[in-house]
């Protein structure tokens, strides 16, 4: 598996894989062809299905140069390697072809090319499941967030702690977010109301209203564009910070407690990064969402005091819970349902902790065989279930009342 540092990114939404990938594959190649008068760049899959509302093109512009950068879009072409696909390609000034470049957005802001053996990762972990990994700190007797600091060294803890501080001020900005989110939904700021009223309500449930406030105002800056930390990718951002948030105030948790729930955390999502996928056009929501409530669960689960089977549990159990939940954004943006599903999904990853803690945390699907099944269930949904805006909640919006996102 490859570091932390490679999950954990910080940059601009509204997408890891559709905004954040494509910018970085252009910088690579604009680099490898400083001497090119204009660019062609056609998008592949899932890509040219949902780029417009993911701002994909607009990125990529940017960054290329909107003069001289002309966008192709083949949302019917798809490569067996991966569905965010795309081709770039230098032309000189006489608009002859003088370098192209096949590469893919693999999820969670990480780029691979089709003959990538391990999608974007580097050999940096010596285990790759759970069990394994488990079972070392066993032997060991370490702690989850220990193997972390053996395998990254003792900086990862301010690489994390600046991660740690983004998170925060995004849930600062999103707190104080008003009006309309840019598109043609119109969606409104919701983060500040729920804040608002979180306040006049008893313990328990002021709790649950902070939590799905500091979800939805980290959600509402991914879709406003704003800075997010990949959690593990743009559109399941506010969910970590949230739950992280929300038990250090419950529970006056440390800094120190946080930075290593983030590594314990880290590793669920690295796991499921390398053994299945954390892209909604590859494997749906489940890879999205699902894989930032197992990485949630499992860091409540460590805040709680849980034991080892216990974190496997709160994991395995998250993750199973969103089992074949489809990427279907409504026309396009990382808005409906992706908001309202990180509020929600930050409360399940804490009931899901909370539920191993009454158990001795025996439990007959382990977090590895989870993965595998969502990786198998993912690749079984249909494609239009996979980040195309084609189907499901978005083919509805579209039906009715022939409503339109244009």
């Amino acid at each position: 598996m490859d570091s932390l540092q490679e999950l954990y990114k910080v940059g601009n939404g509204p997408s890891s894989s559709h905004t954040m990938g494509p910018q970085k594959a252009a910088k690579q190649f604009m680099e490898h062809t400083p001497a090119a008068t204009r660019y062609r760049v056609t998008l592949l899959g899932s890509l040219a299905a949902t780029g417009k509302g993911h701002l994909t093109d607009w990125i990529i512009e940017n960054t290329l140069g909107a003069e001289r950068t002309e966008i192709i879009w083949k949302p019917n072409e798809v490569r067996s390697f991966h569905t965010n696909g795309m081709v770039f390609e230098a032309l000189n000034k006489e608009d002859n072809l003088e370098a192209s470049w096949e590469v893919y957005s693999v999820g969670g802001g990480t780029i691979a090319e089709a003959d990538s053996a391990t999608r974007g990762s580097k050999p940096f972990y010596p285990h790759t499941t759970l069990t394994a990994i488990t079972e070392f700190c066993r032997k060991e007797n370490i702690e989850l967030w220990q193997y972390v600091e053996r395998q990254e060294g003792a900086e990862i803890w301010s690489f994390l702690a600046e991660l740690w501080q983004t998170m925060k001020d995004s849930i600062e900005r999103g707190l104080k977010g008003t009006g309309v989110l840019p598109g043609t939904l119109r969606y409104p700021r919701k983060a500040s109301a729920f804040f608002k009223k979180a306040r006049t309500q008893t313990k328990r449930l002021r709790s649950t209203g902070n939590t799905f406030a500091y979800a939805l105002a980290v959600s509402e800056e991914n879709a406003s564009g704003g800075t997010v930390v990949t959690a593990p990718t743009c559109g399941s951002a506010g969910l970590v910070p949230a739950v992280l948030r929300s038990l250090q105030e419950d529970y006056n948790l440390g800094e120190q407690d946080i930075l290593h729930a983030l590594a314990v955390g880290g590793l669920i999502g690295n796991l499921v990064k390398e053994n299945a996928s954390i892209s909604g056009a590859e494997v749906g929501c489940q890879g999205e969402i699902g894989t930032a409530c197992a990485m949630a669960g499992a860091m409540t689960a460590f805040l709680f005091g849980g034991t080892l089977p216990q974190i496997d549990y709160a994991a395995e159990m998250a993750l199973e819970h969103h089992l074949g939940m489809t990427c279907d954004p409504v026309c396009g943006y990382v808005q409906v349902p992706c908001i309202e599903r990180n509020a929600v999904s930050a409360i399940r990853a804490i009931n899901a902790a909370e539920y191993t803690l009454f158990t001795n945390g025996e439990h007959h699907i382990s977090f590895d065989q989870v993965v595998q099944t969502m990786n198998e269930t993912g690749h079984d949904l249909k494609c239009g279930y996979r980040e195309t805006s084609q189907a499901g909640l978005a083919k509805h919006w579209n039906m009715k009342d022939n409503s339109s996102c244009c």
